[in-house]
């Protein structure tokens, strides 16, 4: 693409008016595509000031800046008037503190995270391994995206051993990594690494009706909520389930926010929507019955009518 001068005069102006601008898909309060907010977070993490350009309003900016940069993809960070790359390569630095050294932040020095691997994980890592010098890496992002792998060592990497089992870890995921368990479960839905973070923020849980019948079983007292219409109700519920247009409002507002609370609809859409929404309220343990009622009458009990 040809550069028009109008379009160049406003790129340089953005990036000679601030010192950290990054041209972006959408903005920082609501980035619009996951490699423009994945860049967000780095930069709210750094603490440092920024401006943003969203290059989806202005269809000039968003092809111009390309042609500028010599660069094919969005997001692209400019620093001190000098282009310092897309999504990938910031990812990079800030895990080596290239990118802190740039923006001249202060980053003190992180201490290797205390990490527990189990020994059904450290089974199934033994088999997966190669022969070769690709280290088991553990690299969780500013929304605290697990990514478990086996990699090439970077420059800054830590390395944490645990049940003989040694991970590679950048210093950005150190931070966010401390009391991180390891585990390989064999349940309902397969065989897979089960990774709990405590330092991750809560999340609506997934929880199939097998896994929920047996949490029902259990010694723990689980309020469970149904969110679906009274017609719906009308045809079929599960045993134990409280309507959240009644009683199961006024079990909402005065359970305990460490209880475990269980949602479900008819196929799982509505209820994630009402679990996300009470979560947001302060809930902590807060589960979605992945496929709904539908899935408890074909797993569970198929006396339960469908519909």
């Amino acid at each position: 693409m040809q550069l028009d001068a109008d379009t160049k005069a406003k790129i340089e102006g953005l990036i000679q008016k601030h010192r950290v601008v990054l041209f972006m898909k959408g903005t920082k309060s609501f980035p619009q595509c996951g490699f423009s907010s994945a860049v967000v977070g780095i930069l709210k993490e750094l603490g440092v000031p920024f401006e943003t350009a969203n290059v989806l309003a202005d269809p000039s900016i968003r092809d111009g800046i390309k042609a500028f940069s010599d660069w094919p993809t969005i997001p692209q960070l400019y620093v001190d008037g000098q282009f310092l790359g897309g999504c990938d390569i910031v990812r990079e630095m800030h895990a080596t503190g290239e990118l802190a050294k740039s923006l001249g932040v202060k980053v003190e020095p992180v201490a290797p995270p205390q990490i527990t691997v189990t020994p059904p994980a450290v089974k199934a890592f033994q088999e997966a391994a190669e022969p070769g010098e690709d280290k088991l890496r553990l690299e969780i992002d500013g929304s605290f995206k697990v990514d478990l792998f086996f990699g090439p060592p970077q420059d800054g990497d830590l390395e944490v051993a645990s049940n003989g089992i040694t991970l590679a870890i950048d210093p950005a995921s150190a931070k966010r990594a401390n009391g991180v368990v390891i585990d390989y479960v064999d349940g309902p839905a397969g065989a897979g690494f089960k990774i709990e973070n405590p330092n991750a923020p809560p999340t609506v849980r997934q929880i199939s009706a097998k896994e929920l019948e047996a949490m029902m079983k259990g010694p723990e007292k689980v309020l469970l909520i149904d969110v679906r219409t009274e017609r719906e109700r009308d045809i079929a519920q599960i045993e134990g389930a409280l309507w959240i247009e009644k009683e199961g409002k006024t079990a909402l507002d005065n359970v305990d926010k460490n209880a475990p609370v269980v949602f479900h609809c008819h196929h799982g859409m509505r209820s994630q929507r009402a679990a996300e929404d009470y979560l947001r309220q302060g809930l902590r343990r807060v589960y979605n019955l992945a496929g709904g009622i539908d899935a408890w009458s074909r797993d569970v009990d198929s006396k339960t009518p469908t519909y």
